[in-house]
């Protein structure tokens, strides 16, 4: 089955699931403000990006057709960033 589709109308045609009422629903319970769902697309590719995989597995996972995308799609955490530092110099 298809990511957020619905069930078959009485038509037979299964439409988009329209999931927004559920995803402002599910923040309003866990008491979040101002988070997009878009975010949790670069949310997902920063995390992929520290987990050390590559640019190119990264961007076939994703979708992203060109680097320069899939660079804006990239936020490292500082402390991670830090982390990183002192393995590589070996602190």
């Amino acid at each position: 089955d298809l990511i957020f589709y619905g069930e078959p109308g009485r038509d037979g045609v299964r439409r988009p699931y329209e999931f927004r009422p559920a995803w402002y629903r599910t923040l309003k319970q866990a008491g979040i403000k101002g988070l997009r769902f878009h975010d949790l697309r670069h949310e997902a590719v920063s995390r992929l990006v520290e987990a050390g995989l590559g640019d190119q597995e990264v961007a076939a996972i994703s979708g992203h057709k060109s680097m320069q995308m899939l660079k804006r799609y990239t936020h490292l955490r500082a402390k991670d960033l830090a982390e990183r530092l002192d393995q590589v110099f070996g602190q």
